[in-house]
């Protein structure tokens, strides 16, 4: 070993699945994003946290390949990874990873190698909120209208708001995970994830927020994903803040018709009853607004750069999504949000009765900065005095950190 401090954290990554729906004639974690592999850029991320022990599953065969990728990532930390084989199945796997955890470890993060562009942030948010009897895992809100069917018949819909998809790394007390293990194994039952597996043994799971760039990569779809995501950043790089160190202002503007399909959404809500706005994605004319505002002030681009046709993941994608990944993207350009305030035009929908409760969602998915909106009506005048759509203002206020 080498002087480094010995880390209470370990990082299990799992890539021993053989990504029989990736279809890319190698186990998944070894196929190539771009230059590099899905393992390579998972390391990547894991690396670039916290320092924790790495222990990588890998499939019977291909523990040397694992090894180079491992070596890559972790540059002069490469004495705190390891790569063990893998089992039958994922549970298998994990169990292996904690049979090779050091006796100074008290937390584990279980990471899967398929969900390769997770950010750091995420990665150290996770381990920063395991509790002393509570395991936690990174979430992102379900985006998609749901319907309970039955055959072909649709029989009703699905509040969302109970619901939430999971991401990974998952993290929890070293005993108590080890023991609930040992309980799944007696009992012969495979669980879904880690976070089923503990709770299953009696314990609690809380959940924090996700990042959209935390999906996993399961289909040829998913990597096409990837690959355009990692294209962008190269061709597009964030720009560094400008000489001028003092607030900067931005102003963002957008119109949508109606016509879309579906309930209206408009900031940050769902408007039961009204009709909805035609868009790429939901058509929130004051989130696009406030997103277009918050880019300007930062002099990073536009929402077309950043979210526009050229980006399918974000199509159907809703409010939380657009604003939580503008707030990465000036955080990576060191930028802070200071505040917003947005005016919408349109005859409907009939907005007092439910500002605070815009204001207070718009407000959480940019990670708590103030946010105020106000409505007006045209008197008859123009597109949205006739009822043809919806336009909006907005101004955003940054600080560079």
């Amino acid at each position: 070993m080498s002087m480094l401090p010995v880390p209470d954290t370990a990082i299990i990554v799992v890539a021993a699945g053989s990504g029989t729906r990736l279809d890319a004639g190698a186990p998944k974690a070894f196929v190539g994003i771009d230059t590099h592999s899905i393992l390579r850029h998972a390391l990547d991320g894991v690396f670039a946290a916290d320092p924790a022990q790495v222990i990588v599953v890998a499939p019977a065969g291909y523990e040397g390949d694992a090894e180079t990728e491992l070596r890559a990532s972790a540059g002069d930390r490469a004495d705190l990874g390891r790569v063990v084989t893998g089992g039958r199945t994922r549970q298998e796997s994990v169990a292996a990873g904690l049979d090779a955890l050091w006796g100074d470890v008290t937390r584990v993060l279980v990471h899967d190698a398929a969900r390769a562009l997770t950010p750091p942030e995420v990665i150290d948010a996770v381990a920063g909120a395991i509790g002393d009897e509570s395991g936690v895992i990174p979430t992102l809100p379900v985006v998609d209208t749901l319907k309970r069917v039955d055959g072909d018949a649709v029989i009703a819909p699905v509040d969302r708001s109970e619901l939430a998809a999971a991401q990974t790394p998952q993290g929890f007390p070293r005993a108590l995970l080890e023991a609930a293990y040992g309980e799944a194994t007696a009992s012969g039952i495979e669980y879904t994830d880690d976070a089923a597996l503990f709770a299953a043994a009696g314990h609690l799971v809380r959940h924090i927020a996700g990042s959209p760039r935390g999906f996993k990569i399961t289909t040829p779809a998913d990597l096409e994903r990837a690959r355009h995501l990692l294209a962008d950043v190269d061709a597009s790089p964030v720009a560094p803040p400008a000489a001028w160190q003092g607030p900067r202002v931005g102003i963002g503007t957008d119109v949508h018709a109606f016509g879309g399909e579906g309930s209206l959404w408009l900031a940050g809500l769902e408007w039961p009853g009204e009709p909805a706005l035609s868009g790429h994605s939901d058509g929130d004319v004051v989130a696009h607004a406030i997103v277009d505002a918050l880019l300007g002030a930062a002099g990073l681009g536009d929402i077309g750069e950043h979210f526009g046709t050229a980006h399918p993941e974000f199509a159907g994608a809703h409010a939380e999504v657009f604003l939580a990944r503008t707030r990465e993207l000036l955080a990576e350009a060191g930028f802070v949000i200071g505040n917003v305030s947005a005016q919408f035009q349109g005859n409907r929908p009939r907005f007092s009765g439910r500002r605070a409760d815009a204001e207070q969602a718009l407000s959480a998915a940019l990670g708590g900065a103030p946010v105020s909106v106000t409505a007006t009506t045209t008197d008859g005048l123009g597109f949205t005095g006739r009822g043809e759509g919806i336009a909006v203002t907005a101004i955003a206020m940054v600080h560079p950190r």
